[in-house]
Protein backbone atom coordinates (compact mmCIF):
# COMPACT_ATOMS: atom_id res chain seq x y z
CA UNK A 1 0.00 0.00 0.00
CA UNK A 2 1.19 3.59 -0.79
CA UNK A 3 1.39 5.77 1.90
CA UNK A 4 2.70 9.71 2.56
CA UNK A 5 4.94 9.59 4.95
CA UNK A 6 9.27 9.10 5.90
CA UNK A 7 11.59 6.24 5.73
CA UNK A 8 14.13 7.95 8.02
CA UNK A 9 13.58 10.70 10.60
CA UNK A 10 14.78 13.96 9.79
CA UNK A 11 13.25 17.58 8.41
CA UNK A 12 10.95 18.36 5.41
CA UNK A 13 12.95 16.81 2.81
CA UNK A 14 12.23 13.34 3.83
CA UNK A 15 9.09 13.87 3.25
CA UNK A 16 7.68 11.01 0.51
CA UNK A 17 5.76 8.38 -0.45
CA UNK A 18 6.32 5.22 1.06
CA UNK A 19 5.37 1.45 0.57
CA UNK A 20 3.79 -0.39 3.48
CA UNK A 21 1.73 -3.75 3.74
CA UNK A 22 -1.48 -3.59 3.07
CA UNK A 23 -3.57 -3.64 6.58
CA UNK A 24 -5.42 -6.26 7.98
CA UNK A 25 -7.74 -6.10 10.87
CA UNK A 26 -6.98 -8.61 13.96
CA UNK A 27 -9.03 -9.63 17.15
CA UNK A 28 -11.27 -6.90 18.30
CA UNK A 29 -10.05 -4.32 14.83
CA UNK A 30 -11.52 -2.84 11.78
CA UNK A 31 -9.97 -1.61 8.62
CA UNK A 32 -11.12 1.86 7.47
CA UNK A 33 -11.22 2.86 4.02
CA UNK A 34 -10.11 6.40 4.45
CA UNK A 35 -11.73 8.89 2.42
CA UNK A 36 -10.31 11.87 4.21
CA UNK A 37 -7.37 12.65 6.86
CA UNK A 38 -5.90 15.23 8.36
CA UNK A 39 -2.27 16.57 9.45
CA UNK A 40 -1.38 18.10 13.05
CA UNK A 41 1.81 19.50 14.55
CA UNK A 42 2.44 15.89 16.25
CA UNK A 43 3.38 14.52 12.51
CA UNK A 44 5.68 16.95 12.31
CA UNK A 45 7.21 15.72 15.77
CA UNK A 46 6.92 12.12 14.38
CA UNK A 47 8.95 13.06 11.34
CA UNK A 48 11.80 14.63 13.25
CA UNK A 49 11.38 12.11 15.84
CA UNK A 50 10.65 11.90 19.15
CA UNK A 51 12.86 11.13 22.63
CA UNK A 52 11.97 7.33 23.71
CA UNK A 53 9.19 7.32 21.07
CA UNK A 54 9.99 4.11 18.14
CA UNK A 55 9.00 4.49 14.87
CA UNK A 56 8.13 1.60 12.61
CA UNK A 57 9.50 2.63 9.08
CA UNK A 58 8.97 3.04 6.45
CA UNK A 59 6.33 5.10 8.17
CA UNK A 60 2.64 6.67 7.52
CA UNK A 61 2.15 9.73 8.73
CA UNK A 62 -1.19 11.13 9.71
CA UNK A 63 -3.40 10.92 13.21
CA UNK A 64 -7.01 11.93 11.78
CA UNK A 65 -9.22 10.53 9.42
CA UNK A 66 -12.82 9.64 8.42
CA UNK A 67 -13.84 7.23 5.88
CA UNK A 68 -15.66 3.89 5.79
CA UNK A 69 -15.65 0.62 7.46
CA UNK A 70 -14.57 -2.34 4.29
CA UNK A 71 -13.14 -5.26 7.08
CA UNK A 72 -14.05 -6.47 10.25
CA UNK A 73 -11.83 -8.46 12.20
CA UNK A 74 -12.55 -11.46 14.23
CA UNK A 75 -14.94 -10.84 17.08
CA UNK A 76 -16.36 -7.41 16.36
CA UNK A 77 -20.11 -7.02 16.41
CA UNK A 78 -20.38 -3.37 17.36
CA UNK A 79 -19.79 -1.67 13.79
CA UNK A 80 -20.82 -2.93 10.25
CA UNK A 81 -19.12 -2.72 6.92
CA UNK A 82 -20.32 -0.04 5.08
CA UNK A 83 -20.49 2.83 7.61
CA UNK A 84 -19.14 6.14 7.64
CA UNK A 85 -16.98 6.73 10.37
CA UNK A 86 -14.66 9.46 12.05
CA UNK A 87 -11.35 8.15 14.04
CA UNK A 88 -10.70 9.11 17.88
CA UNK A 89 -6.74 8.73 17.52
CA UNK A 90 -6.02 7.78 21.01
CA UNK A 91 -5.97 4.11 22.01
CA UNK A 92 -5.98 3.08 25.12
CA UNK A 93 -5.25 -0.55 26.36
CA UNK A 94 -8.68 -1.16 28.68
CA UNK A 95 -6.38 -2.95 31.55
CA UNK A 96 -5.00 -0.02 33.82
CA UNK A 97 -6.19 1.22 36.62
CA UNK A 98 -6.75 4.83 35.08
CA UNK A 99 -8.71 2.40 32.48
CA UNK A 100 -10.70 1.07 34.85
CA UNK A 101 -12.00 4.52 36.40
CA UNK A 102 -12.56 5.87 33.05
CA UNK A 103 -9.75 7.88 32.40
CA UNK A 104 -8.48 6.48 29.41
CA UNK A 105 -6.13 9.34 28.67
CA UNK A 106 -3.97 8.25 31.90
CA UNK A 107 -3.48 5.13 30.85
CA UNK A 108 -0.10 3.65 31.12
CA UNK A 109 0.24 2.38 27.37
CA UNK A 110 -1.95 4.94 25.62
CA UNK A 111 -1.14 5.15 22.31
CA UNK A 112 -1.90 7.30 19.25
CA UNK A 113 -2.60 6.53 15.22
CA UNK A 114 0.31 7.60 13.24
CA UNK A 115 2.28 8.16 15.98
CA UNK A 116 2.55 4.75 17.32
CA UNK A 117 0.57 3.02 14.71
CA UNK A 118 0.71 3.44 10.98
CA UNK A 119 -0.91 6.84 10.36
CA UNK A 120 -4.08 7.97 8.05
CA UNK A 121 -2.39 9.67 5.35
CA UNK A 122 -3.33 6.26 2.86
CA UNK A 123 -5.98 4.93 1.24
CA UNK A 124 -6.71 2.87 4.25
CA UNK A 125 -5.50 1.83 8.17
CA UNK A 126 -6.36 -0.43 10.98
CA UNK A 127 -7.60 0.74 14.36
CA UNK A 128 -9.33 -0.65 16.92
CA UNK A 129 -13.20 -1.08 17.04
CA UNK A 130 -14.06 1.08 19.49
CA UNK A 131 -12.22 3.81 18.04
CA UNK A 132 -14.58 4.19 15.00
CA UNK A 133 -17.84 6.39 15.82
CA UNK A 134 -20.08 6.80 12.80
CA UNK A 135 -19.65 10.30 11.49
CA UNK A 136 -21.98 13.24 12.40
CA UNK A 137 -24.58 13.37 9.43
CA UNK A 138 -23.83 17.47 9.22
CA UNK A 139 -20.36 16.65 8.11
CA UNK A 140 -18.44 15.54 5.35
CA UNK A 141 -15.19 13.12 5.33
CA UNK A 142 -13.13 16.30 4.99
CA UNK A 143 -14.32 18.32 7.93
CA UNK A 144 -14.92 14.81 9.80
CA UNK A 145 -11.03 14.58 9.43
CA UNK A 146 -10.33 17.86 10.51
CA UNK A 147 -12.15 17.28 14.00
CA UNK A 148 -10.81 14.59 16.36
CA UNK A 149 -7.55 15.70 17.73
CA UNK A 150 -7.87 19.49 17.96
CA UNK A 151 -11.07 19.18 19.38
CA UNK A 152 -10.75 16.24 21.93
CA UNK A 153 -7.28 18.07 23.07
CA UNK A 154 -9.22 21.28 23.54
CA UNK A 155 -11.97 20.33 25.17
CA UNK A 156 -10.26 17.85 27.94
CA UNK A 157 -7.77 20.50 28.05
CA UNK A 158 -10.77 23.41 28.82
CA UNK A 159 -13.44 21.63 30.55
CA UNK A 160 -12.22 18.69 32.19
CA UNK A 161 -8.19 20.14 33.19
CA UNK A 162 -8.96 23.73 33.45
CA UNK A 163 -12.32 23.24 34.59
CA UNK A 164 -13.52 26.82 32.98
CA UNK A 165 -16.38 28.40 34.22
CA UNK A 166 -19.30 30.37 32.73
CA UNK A 167 -18.15 34.40 32.71
CA UNK A 168 -14.63 32.94 32.94
CA UNK A 169 -11.87 34.62 30.72
CA UNK A 170 -9.95 32.55 28.32
CA UNK A 171 -6.44 33.57 26.55
CA UNK A 172 -5.52 31.45 23.60
CA UNK A 173 -2.06 31.97 22.71
CA UNK A 174 -1.58 31.85 19.25
CA UNK A 175 -4.46 31.98 16.39
CA UNK A 176 -5.02 29.52 13.19
CA UNK A 177 -3.13 26.38 14.39
CA UNK A 178 -6.16 23.81 14.40
CA UNK A 179 -5.81 23.28 18.12
CA UNK A 180 -5.48 26.79 18.90
CA UNK A 181 -9.03 27.35 17.06
CA UNK A 182 -11.01 24.01 18.42
CA UNK A 183 -10.15 26.13 21.72
CA UNK A 184 -11.75 29.26 20.84
CA UNK A 185 -14.58 27.15 19.66
CA UNK A 186 -14.69 24.85 23.18
CA UNK A 187 -14.38 28.20 25.62
CA UNK A 188 -17.44 29.87 24.20
CA UNK A 189 -19.49 26.43 23.83
CA UNK A 190 -18.53 26.87 27.88
CA UNK A 191 -19.31 30.13 28.14
CA UNK A 192 -16.54 31.61 28.63
CA UNK A 193 -15.31 35.01 27.43
CA UNK A 194 -12.66 34.24 24.99
CA UNK A 195 -9.54 36.78 24.29
CA UNK A 196 -6.95 35.41 21.27
CA UNK A 197 -3.36 36.52 21.12
CA UNK A 198 -1.21 36.41 18.09
CA UNK A 199 1.28 37.84 15.67
CA UNK A 200 -0.53 37.90 12.84
CA UNK A 201 -3.32 41.27 12.43
CA UNK A 202 -5.21 39.02 9.75
CA UNK A 203 -5.21 35.95 11.92
CA UNK A 204 -6.57 38.14 14.74
CA UNK A 205 -9.07 39.46 12.00
CA UNK A 206 -10.56 35.82 11.68
CA UNK A 207 -10.85 35.03 15.19
CA UNK A 208 -13.08 37.87 15.86
CA UNK A 209 -14.94 36.23 13.03
CA UNK A 210 -15.35 33.16 14.88
CA UNK A 211 -16.30 34.85 18.12
CA UNK A 212 -13.52 35.84 20.12
CA UNK A 213 -14.46 38.91 22.20
CA UNK A 214 -10.46 40.20 21.53
CA UNK A 215 -7.69 39.57 19.34
CA UNK A 216 -4.87 41.08 20.49
CA UNK A 217 -1.58 41.14 18.44
CA UNK A 218 1.79 41.26 20.07
CA UNK A 219 5.34 41.87 18.73
CA UNK A 220 8.70 41.64 21.09
CA UNK A 221 7.72 45.63 21.89
CA UNK A 222 4.33 44.15 23.38
CA UNK A 223 4.07 40.53 24.93
CA UNK A 224 1.56 38.69 25.55
CA UNK A 225 1.26 39.34 29.52
CA UNK A 226 1.60 43.13 29.05
CA UNK A 227 -1.08 43.10 26.39
CA UNK A 228 -3.70 40.28 28.59
CA UNK A 229 -2.57 42.61 31.36
CA UNK A 230 -3.74 45.74 30.36
CA UNK A 231 -6.97 44.58 28.30
CA UNK A 232 -8.25 42.60 31.24
CA UNK A 233 -7.77 46.30 33.82
CA UNK A 234 -4.86 45.05 35.34
CA UNK A 235 -6.56 41.94 36.85
CA UNK A 236 -5.03 39.52 34.54
CA UNK A 237 -7.35 36.17 32.93
CA UNK A 238 -8.89 32.91 35.00
CA UNK A 239 -7.51 30.32 31.89
CA UNK A 240 -4.53 30.76 29.65
CA UNK A 241 -4.49 28.07 26.69
CA UNK A 242 -0.90 27.50 26.13
CA UNK A 243 0.28 24.99 22.95
CA UNK A 244 3.85 27.19 22.49
CA UNK A 245 5.57 26.26 25.23
CA UNK A 246 9.25 27.45 25.99
CA UNK A 247 9.11 31.49 24.33
CA UNK A 248 5.37 31.38 26.17
CA UNK A 249 4.80 30.07 29.07
CA UNK A 250 6.45 32.27 31.69
CA UNK A 251 4.11 34.97 30.53
CA UNK A 252 0.96 33.28 29.98
CA UNK A 253 1.92 32.86 34.04
CA UNK A 254 2.51 36.77 34.50
CA UNK A 255 -0.93 36.94 32.50
CA UNK A 256 -2.68 35.16 35.30
CA UNK A 257 -5.63 36.63 37.61
CA UNK A 258 -5.27 35.58 41.09
CA UNK A 259 -6.11 31.99 41.50
CA UNK A 260 -5.66 31.17 37.16
CA UNK A 261 -5.54 28.30 35.57
CA UNK A 262 -2.23 27.75 33.01
CA UNK A 263 -3.23 24.71 30.82
CA UNK A 264 -0.14 23.78 28.54
CA UNK A 265 -1.08 21.34 25.61
CA UNK A 266 2.23 21.38 23.79
CA UNK A 267 5.53 22.37 23.23
CA UNK A 268 6.31 23.73 19.79
CA UNK A 269 8.96 26.44 20.55
CA UNK A 270 10.65 23.82 22.84
CA UNK A 271 10.30 22.28 25.67
CA UNK A 272 12.13 23.65 28.98
CA UNK A 273 10.80 26.79 30.04
CA UNK A 274 11.83 28.54 33.21
CA UNK A 275 8.94 30.79 35.22
CA UNK A 276 9.05 32.95 38.19
CA UNK A 277 7.68 31.16 40.98
CA UNK A 278 7.06 33.92 43.19
CA UNK A 279 4.15 34.83 40.64
CA UNK A 280 3.20 31.50 41.04
CA UNK A 281 2.57 31.02 44.36
CA UNK A 282 1.66 34.65 45.03
CA UNK A 283 -1.66 34.66 42.97
CA UNK A 284 -2.11 31.31 44.52
CA UNK A 285 -2.31 29.89 40.21
CA UNK A 286 -1.21 26.78 38.55
CA UNK A 287 -0.16 25.10 35.89
CA UNK A 288 -1.87 22.02 34.32
CA UNK A 289 -1.10 19.65 31.34
CA UNK A 290 -3.05 18.05 29.28
CA UNK A 291 -3.21 15.81 26.20
CA UNK A 292 -5.96 14.03 24.20
CA UNK A 293 -9.16 12.83 25.93
CA UNK A 294 -10.77 10.39 27.94
CA UNK A 295 -13.72 7.76 25.73
CA UNK A 296 -16.45 10.03 27.76
CA UNK A 297 -14.70 13.44 26.54
CA UNK A 298 -14.21 12.28 23.17
CA UNK A 299 -18.22 11.42 22.91
CA UNK A 300 -18.97 14.77 24.38
CA UNK A 301 -17.23 16.22 21.10
CA UNK A 302 -19.09 14.29 19.10
CA UNK A 303 -21.93 15.75 20.79
CA UNK A 304 -21.03 19.00 20.00
CA UNK A 305 -19.89 18.81 16.30
CA UNK A 306 -23.75 16.79 16.04
CA UNK A 307 -25.55 19.96 16.87
CA UNK A 308 -22.67 21.73 14.76
CA UNK A 309 -22.01 24.06 18.14
CA UNK A 310 -18.05 22.57 17.56
CA UNK A 311 -17.91 23.16 13.75
CA UNK A 312 -14.48 22.25 11.98
CA UNK A 313 -12.33 25.11 10.13
CA UNK A 314 -10.49 23.69 7.01
CA UNK A 315 -7.63 25.52 5.75
CA UNK A 316 -7.24 23.87 2.72
CA UNK A 317 -8.02 20.78 0.68
CA UNK A 318 -5.20 19.12 -1.16
CA UNK A 319 -5.76 15.26 -3.28
CA UNK A 320 -3.47 12.64 -2.13
CA UNK A 321 -1.04 12.66 -5.18
CA UNK A 322 -0.27 16.35 -3.50
CA UNK A 323 0.61 15.84 -0.22
CA UNK A 324 3.86 17.03 -0.49
CA UNK A 325 2.42 20.18 -0.98
CA UNK A 326 0.11 19.78 1.28
CA UNK A 327 2.29 19.19 3.83
CA UNK A 328 4.15 22.15 2.89
CA UNK A 329 0.91 24.69 3.34
CA UNK A 330 0.66 22.86 7.18
CA UNK A 331 3.77 24.54 7.87
CA UNK A 332 2.85 28.08 6.02
CA UNK A 333 2.77 30.71 8.16
CA UNK A 334 -0.60 31.91 7.08
CA UNK A 335 -2.56 29.30 7.48
CA UNK A 336 -5.68 28.65 9.16
CA UNK A 337 -7.25 25.99 10.09
CA UNK A 338 -6.35 22.29 9.36
CA UNK A 339 -4.72 20.84 6.17
CA UNK A 340 -6.78 17.99 4.71
CA UNK A 341 -6.11 15.28 2.42
CA UNK A 342 -8.49 13.76 -0.14
CA UNK A 343 -8.17 10.65 -0.59
CA UNK A 344 -9.99 8.43 -3.68
CA UNK A 345 -12.02 5.39 -3.41
CA UNK A 346 -10.42 2.65 -4.51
Amino acid sequence: MRGFGFTEHGGLERLGFVDVPEPVPGPGEVRVALRAAAFNRLDRFVLAGIPGVPVERPHVLGSDGAGVVDRVGPGVTEVAEGTPVLLNPGMWDGTCDACARHDEALCRNYRIVGEHTQGTAAPSVVVPARNVHPKPARLGFVEAAAAPLVYETAWRALVTVAAVRPGETVAVIGAGGGTTIAALQVARARGARVVVVTRSAPKAERALALGAEAALVTDDDHPHDRLLWEWSGRKGVEVVFDSVGRSTLPRSVKALARGGRVVVIGATSGPIAEIDLRTLFWRQASIRGSTMASKAEFLEVLGELARGSLVPVVDSVHDLDNAVAAFERFESADRFGKVVLQIPAL
